[in-house]
């Protein structure tokens, strides 16, 4: 009974051990319990049979390290058989003894080590929140101005104290150690009944950081291979590498989902779903304060220090494409080693519902998510490139502003500038390496501008010139950013993977930075998309050996890591400035503001535009007023106008020619004949040319005649200016020639003179005629012989000796003519020979060509004074007239021509004012708006036509203005945001 009640004892024990074993999962029947186990408790057990043991017996072993592989243990060699009943003290104590060592080194150390590697997994799942900081409240990171942490430091106890409450894992181990020595004599019979393997595993080295439970049932034991440091090492890395590509996938997906919450909001907030004003984003009010300042003209000491990120690098080392991968599309030309960044180009990128980009001085957008879109968007920066570089030039300095919005975009202002070239080629401009340099320059120089210096890896590292300008600009790398480009070619053309370690750590370049990255932009296929291009960087920095030897750090590899370091720094700049910046432009206010005081007291701070849009309505007053010209002033100096311009021909050629002939009859045929003739082929095409001529006298005429006191000088030449290009742009109806000459011919063909006074008119007006006529003639005969012998003698002149010819010829003519009044107008040969014996007789030597020159001017005056004694005689006339001059010796056809003409010349100047008025007056109007309206798109023609130190001081003074107030809501917001 004794027996059987201790053996039931032994059982209830052994199956608690069993229970609590670490390495075995739930419960193993008693028949499977080890054989030392079944011979000490259980011999005399009714149900125990002897059985051979499998040599593998099926069980789960569990570890912290669940990753690494389990190593086979090697078994050892088991008797079997009957044991007899036997009196084993000194085996049964070792054996309760080494348990409970088991139990107490496994339990501290085991477990210490399985919390940490939970410990470890746990914290490496968990991602890296730094680059969310700006979500916590200032008050959480302020928190140690509130709370005095040295004082709860001191009265926590010390780390000594708290070592004298943690066991003395020493001692543990030096007694059992001692433990060891006494049980070495037993080593031999214990071995018999356990095995030595398992011996061996339960008096392990105190050194030992892990146990591993056995199988208590199995024959034998597994043992770990011998693990070198070199091999842990790589292990190591792996992990660590896969789980910073783990961690960077799962933040990947956080992000688009974020992206797309925030795409669904921003859509609902334009479908006015909130029914709230969406203020604006605190970007785009700064990329408005950048496009400010870029036409601001940088006076009284004032100049742009607000941050951009300005994009520099080697020709064709990849600036587009990391600018078009942190834009996320791709926006800008592309060509094969072509210089294509022919200007600046001002990209503010900002978040928005919808991918799309416009431009600042237009309201077109282009979806970026469409192909044709895209396209379209590349050929309008091309275009505006092209137009930018003035004719000779190969690069410009002016500026191109781009808006692009998105889901997700990093927000900030990059500037891409055109690439640093070493060697001018064929097809540029002479100065292109240089105005390359000074653009860069004046962009870098500015000392708040990040520098994204931008190098490619594919090419050797000395020929790059960028770098060299970059540490010009930047010698400390304060706020440069380097990026290696086609690191995927740099890594398989490179001999030396280290020279690529060199460069990503700055010691391959003298120039010093904030960060180095590296990113891949691609394999070279312009039609790649950036969708593409990322799966394809991700995938070869994910299997690059730069990353897996620790060449590279994770967070310095991919375009997404570089912008949101540039966004950061960026921002983290803007704060740091603007505000400097808001201070300096406020100074520059006030002077400028007593500055307009002191020198403009009584005038209005009209800007360019304000003085343009007052001189246009000026200009169009003056305008209007052309309608209000009476008919009476139109017809007067439209008929004196065009009697002007015809008086000659009419003289010339209508009335000397017709009067020349011996009877009246054929004296009107030639008039008629003659008049028909200028009728159809020159009389309209004068008139019209004489209405034009006047019109514009009269619209010059209100334009540039003084106002008074209200006359403002400032206007003059933006007047002129418009009155120019509005006579440039009008062109007289084409059809008022073809009506006006059928007018003409109907009054010219009118004979019939109805009254006296009409008769008394044509006779005056014949008067004025012949006399200005004569007049001129008597001036011309003047200049031709020289001053009289009056001048002579009063004013102390003398004749030439040409003119002394021209006088001697003149009196040998009028001599000729004296004797013959009714000489016809031309000479004959046999008279000119006459002449000029007579004057050789008199020792002057004459030319033919002289005599008849001097002949046409003395028979003009001579027939001039005839016909003025004609004319008096015609007064009477009119009673013949009416008779047809019939039976009488006077006519006066003469009259009647000019009767003719005159009557002409008053219908021709009231056909011409109606078409002014009613139509060309309107036309004009139409022009000048239409002038005015270009004039107000051009900006360079506002600046040459308004000029002057007060127009200047008022732009100045408006730009400042409107600086500030950009800048004041800027910051307003920028502390809201905070």
């Amino acid at each position: 009974m004794w027996r059987l009640r201790r053996a039931a004892v032994a059982c209830e024990v052994c199956q608690s051990l069993v229970k609590h074993s670490s390495g075995i999962r739930g419960s193993l029947p008693l028949q499977k319990l080890h054989l030392v186990s079944r011979s000490i408790y259980h011999s005399r057990h009714p149900t125990l049979k002897f059985q051979r043991p499998q040599l593998r017996a099926s069980f789960q072993q569990f570890s912290s390290l669940t990753n690494l592989p389990l190593r086979k243990l090697k078994l050892s060699p088991i008797k079997y058989g009957y044991q007899p009943r036997r009196n084993f003290w000194p085996a049964r104590l070792a054996t309760r003894l080494l348990k409970l060592r088991y139990l107490i080194l496994g339990s501290a150390v085991g477990g210490g080590y399985t919390a940490k590697k939970t410990f470890d997994q746990w914290k490496d799942m968990i991602p890296d929140l730094s680059d969310y900081k700006w979500i916590v409240p200032d008050i959480v990171w302020e928190i140690d101005e509130y709370i005095d942490f040295e004082k709860i430091r001191k009265a926590l106890p010390d780390s000594e104290d708290l070592a004298k409450l943690t066991p003395d894992f020493d001692k543990i181990v030096e007694s059992l150690s001692l433990l060891k020595d006494f049980f070495t004599t037993g080593y031999k019979l214990v071995s018999e009944v356990i095995g030595a393997s398992d011996l061996l595993l339960l008096l392990g080295s105190p050194g030992e950081t892990a146990f591993r439970a056995t199988d208590h049932g199995s024959e034998s034991d597994k043992h770990y291979k011998k693990v070198s440091d070199k091999e842990k090492i790589d292990q190591l890395q792996e992990e660590l590498l896969h789980t910073q590509l783990k961690y960077q996938r799962i933040l990947e997906r956080l992000e688009k989902e974020n992206k797309e919450l925030r795409k669904l909001v921003l859509q609902k907030d334009d479908k006015g779903i909130h029914h709230r004003k969406l203020k604006k984003s605190l970007i785009d009010m700064y990329s408005e304060v950048l496009d400010v300042l870029s036409d601001y003209d940088a006076s009284y000491n004032t100049q742009d220090h607000l941050p951009r990120v300005v994009v520099v690098g080697d020709q064709s080392a990849g600036k587009t494409s990391v600018l078009e991968m942190i834009a996320q599309a791709r926006i800008f030309p592309r060509g094969s080693g072509e210089m294509m960044t022919r200007s600046p180009v001002k990209v503010t990128l900002s978040e928005g519902p919808h991918h799309v980009a416009l431009f600042k001085d237009s309201s077109r957008e282009f979806d970026l998510t469409k192909e044709e879109d895209l396209a379209a968007l590349r050929h309008e920066i091309e275009l505006r490139m092209r137009k930018n570089v003035k004719e000779g030039c190969t690069v410009s300095p002016e500026t191109i502003s781009l808006n692009v919005k998105g889901p997700g975009l990093q927000r900030m202002v990059l500037v891409d500038l055109p690439g640093v070239i070493n060697t001018v080629t064929s097809g540029m401009a002479p100065d292109t390496k240089e105005t390359i340099f000074s653009i860069s320059k004046a962009y870098m120089q500015n000392p708040n501008a990040i520098i994204l210096c931008i190098q490619d890896g594919s090419v050797d590292a000395e020929r790059s010139i960028v770098t060299d300008l970059v540490s010009q600009m930047d010698p400390h790398g304060r706020r440069t950013i380097f990026v290696l480009t086609k690191v995927d070619l740099a890594e398989k053309n490179v001999a030396s993977p280290s020279r690529i370690q060199q460069i990503i750590e700055g010691k391959l370049f003298p120039m010093k930075a904030l960060g180095y990255f590296a990113v891949v932009t691609g394999k070279g296929n312009s039609s790649e998309s950036i969708e593409a291009i990322k799966e394809y960087e991700e995938e070869f920095f994910q299997n690059s050996k730069l990353l897996k030897t620790s060449m590279l750090k994770a967070h310095q590899v991919t375009t997404r890591n570089l912008s949101l370091a540039v966004s950061d720094c960026f921002w983290k700049m803007v704060r740091e400035s603007v505000e400097q910046q808001a201070d300096s432009f406020k100074a520059t206010r006030f002077n400028l503001e007593t500055e307009w005081k002191n020198n403009y007291p009584r005038l209005r701070e009209l800007d360019r535009n304000e003085l343009f849009e007052k001189a246009k309505n000026e200009i169009l007053d003056e305008v209007i007023s052309l309608s209000q010209v009476t008919p009476k002033h139109w017809e007067e100096i439209l008929q004196q106008s065009l009697w002007e311009r015809v008086s000659t021909h009419v003289i010339e050629n209508i009335y000397l020619p017709a009067a020349q002939t011996m009877n009246s009859g054929t004296f009107n045929t030639t008039v008629d004949i003659k008049l028909k003739q200028w009728t159809d082929k020159q009389l309209p095409n004068k008139a019209v040319e004489v209405a034009w001529e006047t019109l514009q006298e009269e619209f010059s005429r209100f334009m540039t005649e003084p106002k008074g006191k209200e006359h403002d000088d400032i206007f003059d030449k933006l007047k002129e200016a418009v009155k120019e290009e509005s006579i440039k742009r009008h062109k007289w109806n084409d059809f008022a020639e073809d009506s006006l000459r059928v007018i003409q011919h109907n009054a010219l063909e009118d004979r019939s003179i109805s009254d006296k006074q009409q008769w008394d008119a044509a006779i005056y007006f014949m008067e004025e005629a012949l006399q200005a006529r004569l007049k001129d003639t008597e001036n011309a005969i003047e200049n031709m012989i020289g001053p009289d012998w009056k001048k002579r003698w009063l004013y102390w002149k003398n004749r030439t000796q040409e003119q002394c010819v021209h006088n001697e010829t003149k009196n040998e003519l009028e001599k000729m003519l004296k004797c013959n009044e009714e000489h016809p107008a031309y000479l004959a040969s046999d008279e000119i020979t006459t002449v000029r014996k007579n004057l050789e007789s008199r020792g002057v030597e004459v030319d033919p060509s002289l005599i008849k020159d001097t002949w046409h001017q003395v028979y003009r005056r001579h027939f001039l004074k005839t016909a003025l004694t004609h004319c008096n005689l015609c007064r009477r006339g009119f009673y013949y007239y009416q008779r047809h001059f019939v039976d009488s010796e006077l006519e006066c056809n003469d009259v009647v021509l000019f009767w003719r003409i005159q009557r002409m010349l008053g219908i021709t100047a009231n056909t011409l004012r109606q078409q002014l008025t009613n139509t060309e007056v309107r036309r004009l109007e139409k022009n000048v708006k239409e002038v005015l309206e270009d004039f107000a798109e051009d900006s360079e023609k506002k600046v040459k036509l308004l000029t002057g130190k007060r127009v200047q001081l008022a732009e100045d003074l408006k730009k400042v203005r409107e600086i500030q107030e950009k800048l004041d809501a800027f910051i307003e917001a920028l502390h809201q945001e905070k």
